[in-house]
């Protein structure tokens, strides 16, 4: 194990390079029929351009994904982004089948820093942005709620994490990642309800939190994964 990757194992006691994690939860998904030539793969992750290589690997496996993207890997895209997703699975098959992937992410340093990595030219820099700069206001009690329809996502962001939070608790970075996390899946599981005929199609949830190492490699820590056969649930041991 190299230094970057026992820095992460300070936090998380499970986690894998992109590459393992994807290709985990698609072998765990063959035994279920699901392949790329019968299902489609959505994506929800951050924008930021340090988290993109998740998407590219996410498309190595499963081919071109749907992009649910948002500031903070919020799932803000709603019903019509879902519905289309959906709409877009091959349906010359036996069943359609849908694949979504849910993920905030986190930067670790060398020293087990919360939120520290570098970029091209930058040599200190925040992952994520948009989680720091929440953290940063619910630590100083500064959050505003007021709509700014310049700034909508962050809007949203604040809105859906505050309902988790008790401004008595004392979070890190951290541990505001994985409320976000939560909510995530939350908000796509609420979608997932609403414009997915179980019985017609099967689907999976997998979730986790992107990991950037200080070695300038990413990794995903596993969480709740799933796949809905038939309307019956069955966890993914990843």
């Amino acid at each position: 194990m190299n230094n970057a990757a026992e820095a992460i194992a300070k936090y998380f006691p499970q986690f894998y390079t992109e590459e393992e994690f994807i290709e985990k939860t698609f072998r765990s998904l063959s035994a279920f029929g699901f392949s790329a030539e019968n299902s489609i793969a959505s994506v929800c992750i951050c924008r930021d351009e340090i988290s993109q290589s998740f998407s590219a690997k996410v498309s190595k496996y499963w081919g071109v994904a749907f992009n649910l993207a948002s500031l903070g890997g919020m799932f803000i895209a709603g019903k019509t982004a879902l519905n289309a997703a959906i709409h877009h699975a091959p349906e010359n098959v036996d069943k359609r089948r849908y694949v979504f992937y849910a993920l905030p992410h986190i930067a670790i340093g060398i020293r087990g820093e919360l939120g520290l990595c570098s970029r091209p030219g930058i040599d200190k820099s925040t992952a994520c942005g948009a989680l720091a700069a929440f953290h940063n206001e619910i630590s100083r009690k500064t959050t505003n709620l007021a709509f700014d329809e310049d700034d909508v996502e962050m809007g949203i962001l604040r809105h859906r994490l505050l309902k988790t939070i008790d401004y008595a608790e004392s979070l890190n970075l951290l541990d505001v990642t994985i409320k976000a996390r939560t909510v995530i899946q939350k908000d796509i599981e609420s979608a997932i309800y609403k414009v997915v005929d179980p019985e017609k199609a099967d689907y999976a949830l997998i979730t986790g939190i992107q990991i950037h190492g200080a070695d300038g490699c990413n990794y995903t820590a596993p969480n709740e994964s799933y796949v809905s056969i038939s309307n019956v649930r069955h966890e993914l041991r990843l």
